[in-house]
This record gives structure tokens, C-alpha cells and sequence, in this order.
């Protein structure tokens, strides 16, 4: 494994608790304003690249076959988010979910309740489910398991995710971590296929307070944020797209994965980013892009956006 980088995303040292409040909203991207919202995907497929294994990587991503159409909900909720990201280009048929907090006022807002597939932004949960257990055994990281760590997060490396998600038990240990955590629709991938665990940016902000949040709303250990926080924080160039378009200083973790029936591609990005000199935790989920590039430039337009609204005096 190459020798990890210079940080170049220190930890900003003005820190304030996080307020335990989330405003939801729920507004479709794509389609009419209000009503059902039929997205002209009919199926999705193959998982790609997210996936991989020893003996197949096709075999670990996965396919599916159903065909059924996916209905957006009705708006509802957080107008300034709303009207913020009416701005953000969104390809036809293509579905955008945005989560933000600003830690510093406590205001916040989500945009979009779809359930979504994770692609490698599952890996922070995966190190995260596995930090809790080894807090429970009342041990360390193992050598081999930082290695893996820091493969997976820093390079996004899907074997060392393989890895590590066999050692955290597959979906029912994700599934376990997740529910102490305090997400409540986050679906671990079934048949070991962590790339298709499905989440919502509500829940993917509530694992974002769990890893960047204060002691007292943590079910992780200082030295165990610190640990998920230092690896976020340094994520390979070429990498560190999505909210860090946003602002200046980052801790994120991305995902991309090229559908296989469809050709379009899931494009997400999670995260801590500070503008202005406070500090936003920001979850942006997106699937139905033609290509990964326009996947990324709706996701940072959208990570963008929602510092702003919530940001607004």
C-alpha cells in the first residue's frame, strides 16, 4: 500500500456540540413539484465496480431483475432547501436526496426521502460498525485491520471493504452497529453486496453526527472519531470531490457505481466541510447520471446549495 499523504484537511479547532433536532423536508428533483413521480428507470443492476472479492467481482456486486418504477414523494418541509437547490442542475429522470447541518447555529434540513444505493460511502459505516465492536471487546485495531482501514476509506480500495465487512459480521453486524447508532432506514447489503446497501441522507447525516459529533450524542469513543476523522481527512487526490465543493476544509467519504441494466450511474458523496468558518455536515445521495462527471457536478452544485441555505441568516 503507497504511504499515505500530507493531511491537508486539518481538523478546524473551533468546535461546538450539535444540536439533535433535524428538520425534515421531503421534495423530488426530478418530474412535476407535487404528486407522484414515476423516474423513467425501470430496474437496476449490476453493481460494478463497488464490489469485489477473490473470486468474482461481478459475483459480489450483484444483480436485480425486478422491474418497478420509483415514486418520489410530494414536497413537504424546508423551504429555504428547496428553493436553494431548485438551482441544481438535475438530469431528466435522475433523483437527488441532500442532508445538512450546520453545527454551529444547529439549523438543518433534509431534501428527499428515497432510499438509495450507498456505493463506497458505506465503507465509513463499515469502519464505523467495526470501531464500535472493538470498543465493545475492549480492544484495539489489529495490524491488519488498520491497514484495511486505510486502504478502504483513504483509496476507497473494495477488497479492503470486502475484508472488513466479513469481519464486522456482513449486514446483520452493519445492521446491529446502525440500529445503536440511530439509523432507522438504512438496509445493510444482502449476500455480502455492501455496495447495495440502501440509505436516505437523513440517516446518512444522523452517522455523520455519530462520527463527527461530541462525546455525550456519540456511540463511538473519542480515540474512535478521531480515527474515522483523520482517515476521512485524507482522502486520495482524484477522490475528494462532492461537498468539498462547498468549502474549504474536508472529512468526506464518496461513492460512485455505474449501474449495469441501465448505464446510469449512483453518484454520492458524505462529509464534514467548513465555509465561512463554521462547520457543515452534509450528506448528498444521487442516482439516474449519464456519466460519473455529471453525477459529481450535481452532487457538488447540491452540496453547495445547502451550505448556503442553511448558512442564510
Amino acid at each position: 500500500m503507497s504511504s499515505r499523504r500530507a493531511r491537508r484537511h486539518a481538523r478546524p479547532a473551533r468546535r461546538r456540540p450539535l444540536l439533535s433536532s433535524v428538520l425534515a423536508a421531503a421534495v423530488v428533483v426530478s418530474g412535476t413539484a407535487a404528486g407522484t413521480v414515476h423516474v423513467k428507470r425501470e430496474a437496476l443492476g449490476k453493481g460494478g465496480a463497488v464490489s469485489s472479492s477473490p473470486t468474482s467481482s461481478a459475483a459480489q456486486a450483484g444483480e436485480e431483475t425486478s422491474v418497478e418504477p420509483v415514486t418520489a414523494p410530494e414536497v413537504n418541509g424546508d423551504g429555504l432547501l428547496a428553493a436553494a437547490l431548485r438551482d441544481v442542475a438535475v438530469e431528466d429522470g435522475a433523483e437527488l436526496s441532500v442532508a445538512v447541518l450546520d453545527t454551529a447555529s444547529g439549523r438543518s434540513a433534509v431534501y428527499g426521502t428515497a432510499q438509495c444505493e450507498t456505493a463506497s460511502i458505506v465503507k465509513a459505516d463499515i469502519l464505523a460498525a467495526l470501531l464500535l465492536q472493538t470498543q465493545d471487546a475492549g480492544r484495539e485495531l489489529t495490524a491488519q485491520e488498520r491497514e484495511y482501514a486505510a486502504a478502504m476509506i483513504e483509496e476507497s480500495d473494495n477488497a479492503s471493504a470486502t475484508a472488513l465487512w466479513r469481519t464486522i459480521g456482513g449486514a446483520a453486524g452493519l445492521d446491529a452497529a446502525n440500529e445503536r447508532f440511530g439509523l432507522t432506514a438504512t438496509e445493510g447489503g444482502q449476500d455480502g453486496l455492501w455496495g447495495l446497501t440502501r440509505t436516505t441522507a437523513a440517516d446518512q447525516l444522523v452517522l455523520l453526527r455519530q462520527i463527527f459529533g461530541d462525546e455525550e450524542e456519540s456511540e463511538l469513543s473519542a480515540a474512535s472519531r478521531g480515527y474515522l476523522q483523520e482517515l476521512m481527512g485524507g482522502i486520495a487526490e482524484g477522490q475528494d470531490w462532492g461537498i468539498s465543493a462547498a468549502g474549504s476544509d474536508f472529512a468526506l467519504k464518496n461513492g460512485w457505481l455505474p449501474r449495469t441494466a441501465t448505464g446510469l450511474w449512483v453518484v454520492n458523496s458524505v462529509g464534514r466541510v467548513t465555509a465561512d468558518g463554521e462547520e457543515h455536515l452534509v450528506a448528498v445521495l444521487s442516482r439516474g447520471s449519464t456519466t460519473k462527471e455529471k453525477g459529481i457536478a450535481m452532487v457538488e452544485a447540491a452540496a453547495r446549495a445547502a451550505v448556503s441555505a442553511v448558512s442564510a441568516p
